[in-house]
């Protein structure tokens, strides 16, 4: 098929693929841009979470690590 269109009309297949393919592209990035900013935006505006994390306490003679949960 290929064989027996002239050199012009290849060119214009080619030049519509290649601009079809620039476009989905286009599209494709503008997508992933926007589910990006989306994202970005919900976890800047959710609350912190309700517990803190854990700290180190001293009381007394004893040191306590709560990372380990055991008494040094």
């Amino acid at each position: 098929m290929w064989k027996d269109k002239s050199p012009g009309v290849k060119i214009l297949w080619v030049w519509t693929i290649g601009t079809a393919a620039v476009l989905v592209a286009n599209v494709a990035t503008n997508r992933v841009r926007d589910m990006n900013k989306i994202v970005n935006a919900h976890e800047q505006s959710s609350p912190p979470p309700d517990n803190p994390p854990p700290t180190d306490t001293i009381i007394g003679d004893k040191f306590t690590d709560s990372s380990l949960d055991e008494e040094n």
